[in-house]
């Protein structure tokens, strides 16, 4: 029998180790950007198409290469970052494993264009699936321009479980976000499909936070500084009341490289403990510094994990530092009202013996009515001499009081019926159907059997739901313009994530229209959404739609489910009786009426006999 394993060859063995670098366009991106900031450059510019399918260029004005390192960058474990096995305990850079250049080459069409500052003439090199096309010197700027183009071209099965456009756009604007979070001091451009979608300059940290999520930031960010033996923390936290129900604003950077640890999440959410509204996330953009050798980053081929020599301390320290923030700027609730700013202007500054009561002084000639001409005019006597001429009536305030006090009327649960009511009413008349609701929250219904408890959000929750699935499937809504269009700014992760969803928001009746690069303007909402604010709704219907993790629902159901939340009557809305038996009437002709949104019951119902053993009675 002869041997059956096999070298493979070194194109197969590069698609292979490619699915663990390069997984999407983003994963493309990610690596070109960390080689451009690794050689040095800060001027980075990066151009997609069709969300990187197409093409991915990263341009730069690094260092650039030789005509040796250039080829030599597409070899498998070529890297110029480590030379012996102690120096992955002292990487400062973003890349050591030489295998990115290589994986892209396997799986696209790649074109490198380098040269060095001391050099006349720059190289060309050209790739297809691992294989040299041609390689040239020519004219070239200073630093490297790295083209991937055609990605997955060889692998259909890779490229055919890519998402939409829009997806992977999302996934791409995830990247280069944290990238230029971790290096303010770099200036990033991002183009896509001829728009240019960011465009940072050299900054500080808080002027690049609001350049990327929008300038509402500005109010949100509190700072956070920590110096430490072990370790140091900067960057700035979110406060409390702008929490959101995703998780995406939430950055960890060690040594400028993000990571991804839920450890340390949950020391920052420690820290947020009993101030953070029930099912949200905070934002925060922490860089932790430490010592390279007290932690491992060669775990994962991304790079996002890292094992830490002591947990514990770091888990310690990260919550001590954001509590201390949250606390310094009076985010976080205190006992000492001496230290609450909030009360500095009620506080007299004068001590207490020096206070006096306030007096009124009046004039009980003054008749408004005179004008001067009629009677001689009359001097303004001191209140001093007044009390020695006339006396003051006592209780004269009393006089302006109500003589006739209003009757208290015992409450009833009849309903109300006037005079001519009772006269024109016949015998024969069935009485109208009263519902009463328990503080505001719960709707009491009669019926022969007992009663119904219905959860009125639950239940509107239910209608809105169905009523807009119907919408969908039909792809007509009812609009309602609004008055004055107003303005929605979106980051652009937010603006693509619209974009994908547009048809079905139209359908459900939003009129949305762009204006500008992350900027839509709402000129109609739906016609059963009264009295709320166009931006907030859309807002939240994003961050619902993100939130949603239900893989059995379409986009379609994910979208009415967001919106029939947001739109529902909320915990403590009165309503007339009018109010409470539409939304009963609606209630029941629902497909569904009894199972709300998250599979709990919409209904209780309890029987007379159920009440009657809580009583203790038998019959």
């Amino acid at each position: 029998m002869s041997d059956i394993i096999q070298l493979l060859p070194d194109s197969v063995a590069n698609q292979i180790a490619a699915g663990e670098v390069v997984q999407r366009p983003a994963s493309a991106v990610k690596e070109l950007m960390e080689n451009a900031i690794d050689a040095g450059a800060d001027h980075i510019k990066l151009i997609i198409k069709d969300a990187g399918k197409s093409l991915i260029q990263v341009i730069d004005n690094g260092c650039g290469m030789s005509v040796t390192d250039a080829r030599l960058c597409f070899e498998r474990h070529a890297t110029s970052k480590i030379r012996k096995a102690e120096d992955l305990f002292a990487i400062r850079t973003m890349g050591f494993r030489g295998e990115a250049m290589a994986s892209i080459a396997a799986i696209a069409h790649v074109e490198l264009k380098t040269r060095r500052v001391e050099d006349e003439l720059g190289t060309v090199i050209e790739i297809e699936g691992s294989e040299v096309i041609q390689q040239f010197p020519d004219q070239a700027p200073a630093g490297t321009s790295i083209s991937v183009k055609n990605l997955f071209y060889n692998i259909p099965a890779r490229r055919n479980f890519l998402k939409s456009n829009s997806v992977e756009l999302r996934h791409v604007i995830d990247e280069f976000q944290r990238i230029a979070l971790a290096h303010p001091e770099i200036f990033f451009s991002f183009h896509s499909d001829g728009n240019e979608l960011f465009h940072l300059p050299k900054e500080a940290l808080k002027q690049r936070i609001v350049h990327l999520f929008g300038n509402s930031y500005n109010q949100r960010l509190v700072p956070v500084e920590e110096t430490t033996t072990i370790l140091n923390i900067k960057g700035f936290i979110g406060k409390p009341e702008f929490a959101k129900k995703t998780r995406g604003e939430q950055f960890f950077f060690v040594n400028n490289r993000f990571i991804k640890d839920p450890y340390l999440n949950h020391a920052v959410l420690n820290a947020y403990e009993e101030i953070l509204p029930a099912d949200t996330f905070p934002l925060y953009v922490l860089f932790i510094d430490i010592d390279p050798s007290k932690i491992d980053i060669n775990v994962h081929p991304t790079k996002t994990e890292i094992k830490y020599e002591d947990e514990k301390a770091i888990y310690a320290i990260l919550r001590s530092a954001v509590k201390r923030s949250l606390g310094r700027f009076n985010i976080a609730p205190t006992l000492d009202f001496n230290q609450e700013t909030g009360f500095d202007t009620l506080i007299t500054p004068k001590p207490l013996d020096e206070i006096q009561a306030p007096t009124i002084s009046f004039n009980p000639n003054f008749n408004p009515f005179d004008d001067g001409t009629a009677r001689p005019a009359r001097t303004y006597t001191a209140p001093e001499q007044l009390e020695r001429k006339t006396s003051i009536p006592q209780n004269w305030d009393s006089l302006y009081q109500i003589t006739e006090t209003e009757e208290v009327e015992q409450l009833s649960l009849l309903p109300e019926e006037s005079s001519s009511e009772k006269e024109f009413i016949q015998p024969s008349d069935q009485p109208k159907k009263q519902f009463f609701q328990l503080h505001n929250r719960y709707i009491v219904s009669q019926i022969h059997s007992g009663f119904m408890l219905i959860d009125q959000q639950a239940a509107h929750e239910r209608i809105l739901f169905e009523q807009f699935q119907q919408q969908l499937v039909q792809n007509q809504g009812s609009s309602q313009q609004s008055l004055f269009p107003q303005t929605v700014d979106l980051n652009p992760a937010d603006f693509a994530l619209v974009q994908e969803i547009l048809p079905e928001i139209h359908a459900l009746g939003f009129q949305l229209r762009p204006f500008g690069k992350t900027t839509y303007i709402v000129d109609g909402i739906p016609a059963d959404l009264e009295n709320i604010n166009e931006s907030q709704i859309i807002e939240k219907l994003l961050e619902d739609f993100k939130h949603q993790s239900d893989l059995r629902l379409s986009k379609r159901e994910r979208l009415a489910k967001s919106l029939a939340k947001n739109a529902s009557i909320k915990p403590g809305t009165k309503l007339d009786n009018e109010g409470m038996a539409d939304l009963i009437d609606r209630l029941f002709a629902c497909e569904s009426p009894n199972i709300s949104l998250t599979g709990k019951p919409v209904i209780i119902t309890i029987t007379l006999q159920e009440l009657a053993e809580r009583f203790g009675r038998t019959n």
